[in-house]
């Protein structure tokens, strides 16, 4: 029948009751569930939620473990999250876990530097010198404690400068 046909498209061997059964070597077979009843269909790229994998038999699609999961590598490796999760190291959390932050393009979770307190703000200067005019900068610094877990891990400003008010007049008249 043409309804067979059109659910058997890139068959092998197909059921009028399941669809396809085996797909030629090139194609995947992606098999789902509707209550007790199981469907079969052959299709060049797995769909949203599984992975591709090749063998020798037959090349099949197989759904990620993780329900929150939109594309992985393999069962229990995803590669980007769904909506309202993010991704870090092949999982995906609603909230980044401690000492990640959240980058909102990609919604992958980012291992930052930890960092050791800041230091006391310095002198205010103005061109090297802490007196003789109205306003000056301060500046502060922190160091790295440990280095970043991962590559690439944003690191925050480890200086800070501010406006700060210089006495207008030296002492001793310089």
């Amino acid at each position: 029948s043409t309804g067979l046909l059109e659910n058997c498209t890139g068959c092998v061997l197909c059921s009028e009751d399941n669809g396809c059964i085996t797909c030629h070597h090139r194609l995947f077979l992606l098999i789902w569930r509707d209550g007790i009843r199981q469907y079969g269909m052959c299709v060049h790229t797995c769909p949203p939620g599984y992975f591709g994998v090749r063998g020798l038999e037959v090349n099949r699609c197989t759904k990620c473990r993780s329900p929150s999961c939109e594309s992985c590598f393999s069962r229990d490796f995803c590669m980007k999250c769904k909506d309202k999760f993010y991704l870090h190291k092949g999982q995906c959390f609603r909230q980044c876990p401690p000492s990640t932050t959240a980058q909102p393009g990609t919604r992958e979770c980012q291992e930052t530097c930890e960092l050791g307190p800041w230091s006391q703000w310095s002198t205010c200067t103005h061109e090297g010198r802490t007196c003789g005019c109205k306003w000056g900068v301060e500046t502060r610094v922190r160091e790295v404690l440990g280095p970043a877990r991962e590559e690439g891990a944003a690191c925050p400003e480890l200086l800070e400068t501010r406006k700060c008010r210089m006495r207008k007049h030296c002492p001793g008249g310089e």
